[in-house]
């Protein structure tokens, strides 16, 4: 077998926001102080420095800064550490930089910065364009700084925008649902994210659980809200992400093929892939999560990192399928051996399961979920482990 190397691209975290929102269950951290903006930097860099050793000779053909709020960092800081990353690393010529930017910290000529920066694509966290939905999701901005933040990235140059949207809110109906979708669709975005809120441990809605819509509800906004997306002339690219063709998010689609990615910054997650004495290694490694923690670390060459694990030869197969599967299209059943190492007789026992019982498409081109699969895409996932459990 060939050994090949998945394409690599780059994850940022910042890890600070001005309010944390009870749903949220993501390594943030409210900014209580004056933003650490020029240390923080300087520690991301070290933590690049650090992982270089991994991917020498190697093109980045994405970087995606999430948080947290990442638009709390000045352009000019992103430009500086935009610069120290080329420096550092060859950068595709049609590289994807994206920027998470919540509406309730924008400025004009802030966004313009950004832009100047050479970040390319914007993604604004609206979640809803209902005031009282907002309130209830605890966010900082209403409805109408979100359609001026939309239009001031649209006005200073983004043309890559992507509007995220959550439904099956507390009070939500379909009515106020599809009024989400509309609203965004009116402020002509390229890519929407639209997904339903879950209750995830951890948080304060899972403490305190609101009201949420009942399951037959649910299933009916999903169905309309596809019918309204498709009408529009979006696509379903992947369960929960929408786009005009050929605006898809090359960052995230880099995630579902099993792609590789660096992760710098507090809390940032990474996996890499390497040749080995015994075919391809593939290593997931993790930095610290405390912010404080991560700003103190930046003398030690691998201080940064939390912990670190190679995955074996199921866990290589089984994550892959986790990524792949989400995937409307599936992926080129080729991407099977070139990402895992693995070879075909080890997704045979993966998938035989999930095949027989319709989740999946039996076809020697593609690796693909059926529409079932997708509806039921974690029944088709328990099926794909068990089937090489059961062989164990």
């Amino acid at each position: 077998m060939m050994l090949s190397l998945p394409p690599l691209a780059l994850y940022i975290h910042v890890p600070w926001c001005v309010r944390k929102c009870p749903y949220c269950d993501f390594n943030s951290h409210t900014l209580l102080e004056d933003l650490p903006e020029t240390t923080y930097i300087d520690a991301l860099l070290a933590d690049l420095d650090a992982e270089l050793v991994d991917v020498q000779g190697r093109v980045l053909t994405s970087i995606f800064i999430g948080g947290g709020t990442p638009s709390l960092v000045s352009g000019a800081g992103y430009q500086r550490l935009l610069t120290g990353i080329r420096e550092r690393m060859t950068l595709a010529p049609d590289i994807e930089i994206t920027l998470e930017a919540n509406p309730g910290t924008f400025e004009r000529e802030r966004f313009a910065d950004f832009r100047r920066a050479g970040i390319n694509r914007l993604s604004v966290g609206v979640q809803s364009f209902d005031n009282d939905a907002l309130a209830r999701l605890g966010r900082i901005h209403d409805a109408d700084e979100a359609v001026r933040a939309i239009s001031t990235a649209r006005e200073v140059g983004f043309d890559e925008l992507n509007i995220d949207l959550m439904h099956g809110l507390p009070g939500q109906n379909m009515s106020s649902a599809l009024a989400d979708i509309d609203q965004a669709l009116a402020l002509s975005p390229s890519h929407l994210s639209w997904y339903q809120l879950t209750l995830e441990p951890n948080t304060a809605f899972y403490s305190r659980p609101p009201t949420l819509p009942e399951e037959d509800v649910l299933a009916d906004i999903q169905d309309a809200g596809q019918t309204r997306l498709e009408a529009a002339g979006f696509q379903r690219y992947e369960i929960s992400a929408w786009s005009r063709p050929g605006h898809e998010a090359r960052h995230n689609l880099n995630y579902w093929r099993f792609g590789d990615y660096l992760g710098i910054g507090a809390g940032a997650h990474g996996k890499v892939s390497r040749p080995g004495e015994h075919g391809l290694v593939i290593e997931r490694r993790w930095k610290t999560r405390q912010p404080e923690t991560y700003l103190t670390r930046h003398g030690d060459p691998r201080g940064f990192v939390a912990g670190h694990r190679v995955l074996s030869r199921d866990e290589r197969g089984l994550e892959f399928l986790m990524n792949a599967l989400r995937l409307s299209d599936g992926v080129p059943r080729a991407l099977w051996q070139q990402h895992t190492g693995l070879d075909d007789a080890r997704l045979d026992a993966h998938t035989r399961a999930a095949i027989a019982s319709e989740l999946m498409l039996e076809t020697h081109s593609r690796i693909q979920a059926t529409p079932l699969g997708l509806l039921f895409l974690n029944d088709l996932l328990a099926l794909c482990d068990d089937s090489v459990l059961a062989r164990s």
